[in-house]
């Protein structure tokens, strides 16, 4: 799928990162413990969700930040790869060491040191688990919003560089909008603070801005200052079936003129419903050949009268077996559909090829409608579902990894989706990011003087190339 680019030095002589001489300096710095060269040991560090393996020479466990600018200065003198490396949980490949070098792993840099219920933010390590600082901040009655689906495992450094997105995201926006303040330590080893404790900072260049999506290339993300909010007193999800996604994603737009703005809206194309379907028997009518989940969060009298609202829209506009949640039971029971896709789709192939284009909501129906064409033009098996709510459609082509020529197609249907997405107003990613995946893709989303300027930015940043190279640009 990826040839590896071999690290280039600009201009002077490499050192392996398994240098005798790098591995005990790199010893010295985090600590006899804290260090793995095996290379049995290491691989599991060389891949994300993709599982293509691009082992490191060492993984290393810092503590502080002044051990990762250690490293980091280290790196520079000697001209070795260093890749940042969270949960591991991508699609994109920001992650892997692609080019070797070593990965500094943000496990041990996982506490809470803040987190203030005055003010409504909370300051933490890279290492803290999404769904720890969600519990963290529910224990005192606030929200952190953004909720990636990999939650459970993704960690928060790797959400800000990912700039990671959710099921939440029409009504409370990706990762970097709940991002106030960053200390980042650079590709040169230099300690950066940008953005602080408030919500308003217009002091200078919007660098938090800067950090938030750049996948780990222009520095390490050491601690976060993040927003918090209220925690809703209530939820609610209406499930509807249509008999077209077309019909399902037309709804979209009927809910702000009635002054909604629901928390979620995902959809759920016909071949998804039939994986699911086959593997747990959820009982869908033949006739549903899509399925819109509509999540609404406020105050419980609010969320009633939302609710109702949301299931009276979906009735009047084609939905039927139509349900509404009444407890926090039922809603985990409607949603359970949702979560089990992902798992289900494997019964049409052994490779499953996850894009996550993104187009203006009003153009989700003509998107859906043209992919499937793509599907039938390449003889490419296409599901499609996902957060139709902010346009951000998760199509997937499956196919058949040992076959040469089912990959083919599918990555030709990619291709052809991408200019698709462009075409409608839309991008390449929504929030699966770049990495080395998608960067042959770059040049369809981003004209040649944007993407100097961004090479630039690199340039900037990371003067010598050690940082996360060969990811994003070609």
């Amino acid at each position: 799928m990826y040839e590896s680019i071999h690290f280039k030095s600009r201009g002077r002589a490499i050192t392996s990162a398994s240098d005798p001489e790098v591995i005990a300096s790199l010893t010295g710095i985090v600590g006899e413990g804290n260090i793995i060269v095996d290379p049995e040991k290491v691989e599991p560090y060389g891949a994300d969700a993709i599982k293509e393996k691009f082992p490191p020479e060492a993984v290393l466990f810092p503590e502080t930040t002044q051990q990762i600018s250690d490293i980091l200065k280290l790196a520079n003198e000697r001209l070795f790869p260093v890749t940042a490396r969270g949960g591991g949980v991508g699609y994109t490949g920001g992650a892997v060491p692609i080019e070797g070098g070593i990965v500094i792993g943000t496990d041990r840099m996982n506490s809470i040191i803040e987190l203030s219920e005055e003010n409504l933010y909370a300051v933490c390590q890279p290492g803290i688990r999404t769904i720890e600082l969600q519990q963290a901040a529910a224990e005192k009655g606030l929200l952190f919003a953004p909720d990636p689906a990999s939650y459970k495992d993704s960690f928060i450094g790797g959400n800000i560089a990912e700039n990671a997105g959710g099921m939440r995201t029409p009504k409370y926006g990706v990762t970097k909008h709940a991002v106030l303040g960053l200390e980042v330590v650079t590709a040169t080893g230099e300690i950066m603070r940008t953005g602080g404790k408030t919500v308003k900072n217009v002091v200078g260049f919007d660098l938090t801005g800067l950090m938030c999506g750049s996948e780990g290339m222009l520095g390490i993300i050491t601690e976060a200052t993040l927003k918090l909010l209220p925690l809703p007193e209530a939820t609610s999800t209406v499930r509807a079936s249509f008999r077209s996604m077309e019909a399902a994603c037309e709804v979209l737009t009927k809910f702000t003129p009635e002054g909604l703005l629901p928390m979620a809206m995902e959809v759920i194309d016909r071949n998804s419903i039939g994986a699911i379907e086959e593997n747990y028997a959820f009982g869908f009518s033949s006739e549903a050949n899509a399925i819109l989940l509509v999540a609404v969060d406020g105050n419980a009298e609010q969320v009633e009268r939302d609710s109702r609202l949301v299931e009276t829209i979906l009735r009047d506009n084609g939905g039927f077996d139509v349900l509404r949640s009444e407890n926090k039971d039922d809603e985990n029971r409607l949603w359970d559909a949702r979560r089990a896709i992902s798992p289900s789709l494997m019964k049409y192939g052994s490779l499953k090829i996850n894009e996550d284009v993104v187009v203006p909501r009003s153009r989700v129906p003509e998107l859906i409608r043209r992919v499937g064409e793509i599907g039938e033009r390449y003889g490419t098996f296409v599901a499609n579902f996902g957060h139709a709510g902010d346009g951000n459609i998760h199509v997937n082509f499956m196919c058949d990894r040992e076959d040469a020529d089912s990959v083919r197609r599918a990555r030709s249907a990619v291709r052809d989706t991408f200019e698709l997405a462009v075409e409608l107003g839309g991008t390449i990613s929504g929030e699966h990011g770049i990495g080395y995946v998608k960067a042959p893709y770059m040049d369809i989303a981003l004209d040649a003087a944007t993407l100097d300027i961004m090479k630039g930015i690199k340039n900037l940043f990371d003067p010598k190339g050690i940082l996360n190279p060969g990811k994003m640009f070609v």
